[in-house]
């Protein structure tokens, strides 16, 4: 048996005792230490009507990292107490069952520290796709914990980096994380004037979206300077959006979606991300800011959505 936290309603969970389960041809089981939340969960969690009640054991959790204890027939190549980030799906759980080629090993040297890999892999995939330069100057609207990375990434591959945000603590966080401009979003004619004071009215190469929201994409496209690339990394949920297209046609702007949705291209910017964090070169452990047990996961999600003081991530820890 396990325990596993389920949703019996919206804005209510309860954590039960299920069967353990047990992995299929070409599939590993993982014995969790933790799983990232992640802000695509808020919508389940508010009870739209196209979710439904209860949810199965372990759902909503894809941000998962733990140790292979058991494996399916067929499987090469990984052994059990081979210590994973895990790219499954019902990972709110003590146990979760994942494909065996959508787990990545993890090194000694991050023995002991929490990996939640879809979003560090996420991330990385996003910065492929943004197609970043050095010399460029590159906006960051949303500083969270992905929007950190982000800036982190893009500093260290030569560019300047403007973090847009509306909290002083993620502006203080992405100056840590090598922004070298920081403007509170707050008025919208404001953050513009101020971009193109700082680029002599050229605006960016590249100005990435990382909330989710009708303002902040409005925005995003307005810092947007001719043919230059508006990446929309914000997670898209809470009904359709308007765009400006006059603007984007007018200047020539590339618009690129940034969710990958191919597994392999996940994994693979997982893959991109270990070596990231082993060798130094990113460190998000201070992102990092919020722990729960499995019986707050109704807390870390209220977190999440409130996003207190503070806050940029929770985890929640087995």
């Amino acid at each position: 048996m396990m325990r596993a936290a389920v949703v019996a309603e919206p804005g209510r969970i309860r954590v039960d005792d299920v069967a353990l389960p047990e992995p299929g041809p070409g599939q590993v089981r993982v014995r969790l230490e933790g799983c990232g939340v992640c802000a695509s969960n808020l919508t389940p969690w508010e009870g739209p009507d196209w979710m439904q009640f209860p949810t199965d054991p372990g759902s909503l959790g894809h941000e998962g990292w733990g140790v292979i204890d058991a494996l399916g027939e067929g499987v090469g190549g990984l052994k059990v107490g081979t210590r994973v980030a895990a790219l499954s799906y019902k990972s709110y759980a003590e146990h979760d069952i994942a494909e065996a080629d959508a787990v990545v090993p993890l090194p000694t040297s991050l023995e002991g520290k929490p990996f939640p890999g879809e979003p560090l892999g996420c991330a990385m995939n996003i910065f492929r796709r943004s197609d970043i330069r050095a010399g460029q100057t590159v906006a960051i609207v949303g500083i969270g914990f992905l929007g950190a990375i982000l800036t982190r990434l893009a500093a260290d591959a030569g560019a300047r980096v403007i973090a847009i945000s509306r909290r002083p603590f993620s502006l203080d966080v992405a100056r840590r994380f090598g922004a070298a401009d920081t403007i509170p979003m707050e008025d919208h004619n404001g953050i513009i004037e101020r971009v193109k004071a700082l680029t002599d009215d050229k605006l960016c190469e590249r100005v990435i979206e990382a909330v989710g929201k009708q303002w902040p994409l409005d925005l995003a496209a307005e810092l947007t300077g001719e043919r230059g690339k508006l990446i929309v990394a914000g997670y898209h949920q809470d009904g359709p959006r308007q765009v400006n297209m006059w603007l984007w046609n007018w200047r020539g702007i590339d618009v690129i979606n940034a969710h990958e949705r191919d597994p392999k291209a996940y994994i693979e910017g997982i893959r991109q991300a270990v070596e990231a964090v082993a060798s130094g070169r990113l460190d998000p452990s201070e992102l990092y800011t919020h722990r729960y047990r499995l019986d707050q996961l109704d807390e870390a999600l209220d977190a999440t959505r409130d996003r207190p003081d503070g806050f940029l991530k929770a985890l929640i820890t087995l």
